[in-house]
């Protein structure tokens, strides 16, 4: 039986880049899913026309898109066997899909974050903010989980069946860290690959602003603390 995978990507007007993403993913990809978060540009035609699924998403929050992409996968009849999550900002190379499943594909291995790994980052790619809170985030899982990430990267995949026992629940910064502390608390697999990283077409909603770039902070300190005392 082949393996079923499918793409789930949070987009917030991105009809300059969505495009170039989904075009370039890999054709091992059963479906490829883009929840427009309130989206006022043309980035819901792009899609369409790219030939994607697009869903509306109106409450702004990358953990509220990737939560109505899991939404819409539950109620298909076939369920898939990876989801894998991409930003459709164009900064990650869709290409290296394959990479990222291949060790849940080869090695059974539960979740797979693309590290964005510095001799692989275009220059200026990551802010100043990401890479201060990618530092402190996977600093403190080592500290209290004694984890092995490096990165909160967005491209990732993951088993479905155990997507679903994960019962996610943040709705806007915090997705990416309680999917990784919660495989953590479970005991599931995880490994890391290193992946290319590009600078994003058009301007970071999260890590362009400092609005933006301080809520994240908040959020993702506050669930490292949560689970390290709980």
């Amino acid at each position: 039986m082949d393996t079923i995978i499918k793409v789930i990507i949070p987009a917030f007007n991105e009809d300059q880049s969505i495009g170039h993403v989904i075009n370039e993913i890999p054709d091992i990809v059963s479906e490829v899913i883009v929840v427009s978060n309130g989206s006022t540009d043309d980035t819901e035609t792009v899609v369409k026309e790219a030939g994607a699924t697009v869903l509306q998403e109106p409450r702004k929050g990358y953990g509220y898109a990737c939560l109505k992409g899991m939404e819409y996968v539950a109620a298909q009849d076939a369920k898939p066997d990876i989801i894998v999550f991409l930003d459709g900002d164009y900064s990650d190379y869709p290409r290296e899909l394959t990479k990222i499943v291949a060790p849940i594909l080869d090695k059974d291995i539960d979740m797979v974050i693309g590290a964005r790994v510095k001799e692989h980052r275009e220059p200026g790619s990551m802010t100043i903010p990401q890479l201060f809170g990618n530092w402190l985030a996977t600093n403190l899982m080592k500290l209290f989980f004694k984890a092995k990430f490096t990165d909160l990267g967005p491209f990732r995949a993951i088993k479905y069946d155990k997507l679903l026992s994960l019962n996610m629940v943040d709705k806007t910064y915090g997705w990416t860290v309680e999917m990784q502390l919660k495989v953590l608390k479970k005991g599931y697999s995880y490994t890391e690959v290193p992946v290319q990283y590009k600078k994003r077409i058009g301007v970071s909603k999260v890590s362009g602003t400092i609005k933006g770039a301080f809520m994240a902070g908040v959020k993702i300190l506050g669930w490292i603390f949560k689970y390290s005392f709980s």
